[in-house]
């Protein structure tokens, strides 16, 4: 097929490789098939509804803590500052995606790049040092981004870490990104990269990166989802509904209209079970590692990262 590149072959090395399989691209087939705009309750009832339930089955699949779920005993939690903005002040590390730095420019407020430790984890006492010193300059640091699982070398930055230095500074809003690492969390055996994500105020996570689901999937939760819709709701005469008490995600997020993305997962949850989801990526650590001992018999070359999941990085020596 001229022109194209197959993110799906088995010898694609470029990137992550694409998430996919039979049961996804099914449920994204009657995604397509059904095209409902799932911008409220009432433009799509049983996407609203089954967004909810899969993001509560995905998040506990991820062990992550209960008050980021909606049906948690009491929890706020599921799927603004008056400062002026010239000085709100954010911070990622060097290894952070590049949609950190976007979203700073298109929000135009300044972001102060930390760096890294040998194995690409942002060094908190640099982080700490950086936040004192501009709130003794007369600005508000306003977000911290730490990243589980780098696009650069699949690094896990210390969220515990990050998280007391956070806690300290009250208008801190403090987001993990977890697109490709996050994933691994559904095994017991990586969540002690997951301690500290208590700390968090929001976790997102790309399944379409690690767990047999198309392009595109991406969630998010918060701890408090209040925080979004006060943020984020406009409510013009025209979306308007009566069922008010109702989930309407087009208050979470930047756009109104929205794909019902959450099909695809259900068919993935369903068909292939935790335990089956656990079992491929077991095998992709271990394909990962057998490469690494490899590349380590040859000296030629040399290993560069932590090799955790399937990321490995070499070089010539």
């Amino acid at each position: 097929m001229p022109g194209m590149v197959h993110w799906n072959h088995p010898k694609f090395f470029a990137y992550f490789s694409s998430g996919n399989s039979y049961p996804s691209v099914l449920g994204d087939l009657l995604s397509s098939a059904l095209a409902p705009i799932c911008f409220s309750w009432a433009s799509c009832p049983a996407s609203t509804e089954l967004e909810t339930i899969v993001l509560n089955w995905y998040g506990k699949a991820l062990g992550l803590p209960e008050g980021f779920l909606s049906d948690a005993p009491g929890s706020i939690g599921g799927g603004a500052y008056k400062d002026q903005l010239q000085n709100l002040i954010a911070y990622s590390s060097k290894e952070a995606h590049s949609s950190i730095e976007k979203a700073a420019k298109m929000a135009l407020v300044k972001l102060k790049i930390i760096d890294t430790d040998s194995q690409g984890r942002m060094r908190v006492d640099l982080l700490k040092a950086a936040i004192e010193k501009d709130i003794e300059s007369g600005l508000t640091p306003f977000y911290v981004v730490a990243t589980v699982g780098t696009t650069g070398a699949a690094s896990f930055d210390n969220l515990t870490e990050i998280g007391k230095v956070c806690q300290e500074v009250p208008s801190i809003w403090f987001h993990v990104d977890g697109a490709y690492g996050g994933n691994s969390f559904i095994l017991p055996e990586m969540r002690k990269f997951s301690e500290g994500l208590e700390y968090a105020d929001s976790f997102n996570c790309n399944p379409n990166k690690l767990l047999l689901t198309t392009f595109d999937a991406s969630a998010m939760w918060v701890k408090n989802v209040m925080t979004l819709k006060k943020a984020l709701t406009v409510n013009p005469l025209y979306l308007q509904h009566e069922h008010d008490k109702a989930i309407d995600y087009r208050h979470y997020g930047i756009p109104l209209s929205r794909r019902f993305r959450a099909l695809k997962l259900w068919f993935v949850f369903r068909s292939y079970g935790i335990k089956g989801l656990q079992s491929y990526i077991r095998n992709l650590m271990a394909l990962a590692k057998k490469f690494e001992m490899l590349v380590k018999k040859d000296e030629r070359f040399e290993v560069c990262n932590e090799v955790y999941l399937g990321l490995v990085c070499f070089r010539l020596r």
